[in-house]
Order: structure tokens, then C-alpha cells, then sequence
């Protein structure tokens, strides 16, 4: 149902937003894609320890919490690429010395999660009025072991697959901000994932905004 080979159609599982969730935060929302579903909690901005003060801008921390257990190894590397794109969307520097924290907690994970959880945090981020230069999007794609360009994979396609890229593109100019790759893939399949990520971008901008 989500195989792509030789065509630019982009096929999406369902997907949904809820914002205002939450009554402590300053801003919260759901994001769900098919049977991934992840909440996002967005605080801020705050004081900040003196450890983490940074004086010309404010510091994020993102924490990502599984379904159970603690935060492993690949959590750790999901944050990592949640805070530098919220990073690179924020207008940090108009709150200098002050901290911003977003909680996002894993609901369900069926695949696309790193996707999930951009699109959770924009939407969270937007909820608490943060001032931002652009919003973003993620979308991730999977290549099979015959080539063929899957967006939006499940857990089982991506598990089958030989490659899986998650992009983050702005919604102003369409730029990536953000790539998480794993596996094998040519320069060519990079090239064309990336025209898939924009199409289903330009896709989700259109029903969100």
C-alpha cells in the first residue's frame, strides 16, 4: 500500500494533531501517524540553572521518554536531532539566559517514530507561543531490498528494509534541516527520497495550516 517505484505519488498513512492537551505546560499536543502516536509537552520559557546559562540565547533540553523502561542509547540520538532542528526553527536568542524544555512521550511506536516526534514537538512548540522563524515537518521514508521507495513505513517495513531516512524540512523555503539516515542507499535514492519528502510535505503544510 505505501510502495513507490518509478512514480512521484506519495502515499501517507492517516495522521492527526491534537493541541492544548495538558494544563501544566505551557503548550501541549498529540501527533499521530497511522498507529504511531507520540505526546509533546513544551515548557517556557523558564529560569535556567547557572550550570546551563547561556547569556545571548535560551537553552532547550528535549527529553524523550519510551512507553517503558529508561531512556536507552537510541533516545539519546532521537533528541539529539528533535533539539537541533527546534533549535534551528527557534527564535532563541529573545529569551536569553531562560531555559526551554520539551517532554516527548512515546504513546505507540509502529513505525516513522523520529517523524513523529518532530511533528509533535512543532506542534507543542506552536501551542506554547514560542516565537519560531519557520515551523517544520518530518517524513521518513524506507527503501526495500528491491529498491523501491516506501514513505511513511510501518514498524515491519522498516524492519524489511535496507535503508530508512528521516528528513525535517522547513515550511518556508522547503529546506532539510534535519537528516537521520541508517543503512545502504545511493546517491540517487537519496536525491529521490528527499523529492518525496517535499511533496509530502508540501501535503501536510496544506492540511495542517
Amino acid at each position: 500500500m505505501m510502495e513507490v517505484c518509478g512514480s512521484s505519488s506519495v502515499t501517507l498513512r492517516e495522521f492527526g494533531c491534537e493541541q492544548s492537551l495538558l494544563s501544566r505546560p505551557d503548550g501541549s499536543a498529540s501527533f499521530s501517524q497511522g498507529d504511531t502516536s507520540v505526546l509533546a509537552a513544551a515548557y517556557g520559557p523558564a529560569e535556567v540553572k547557572v550550570s546551563k546559562e547561556i547569556y545571548d540565547r535560551a537553552t532547550l533540553e528535549v527529553l524523550i521518554q519510551p512507553k517503558v523502561g529508561l531512556p536507552s542509547v537510541r533516545e539519546r540520538s532521537q533528541e539529539q536531532c528533535v533539539r537541533e532542528t527546534c533549535e534551528a526553527s527557534l527564535l532563541l536568542s529573545l529569551h536569553p539566559r531562560s531555559s526551554l524544555t520539551l517532554i516527548l512521550q512515546l504513546i505507540h511506536n509502529d513505525g516513522s517514530i523520529l517523524s513523529c516526534f518532530l511533528n509533535a514537538a512543532c506542534m507543542a512548540l506552536m501551542d506554547a507561543g514560542l516565537p519560531m522563524s519557520c515551523l517544520f515537518c518530518g517524513v521518513t521514508c524506507a527503501i526495500n531490498a528491491d529498491g523501491q521507495i516506501i514513505t511513511d513505513p510501518t514498524a515491519v517495513q522498516e524492519k524489511e528494509s535496507r535503508a530508512v531516512m528521516t528528513f525535517a524540512i522547513d515550511s518556508t523555503k522547503r529546506r532539510v534541516m534535519m537528516s537521520s539516515t541508517k543503512g545502504s542507499f545511493s546517491v540517487h535514492e537519496l536525491q529521490q527520497c528527499i523529492a518525496f519528502y517535499r511533496d509530502s510535505v508540501s501535503r501536510r503544510y496544506s492540511k495542517t495550516l
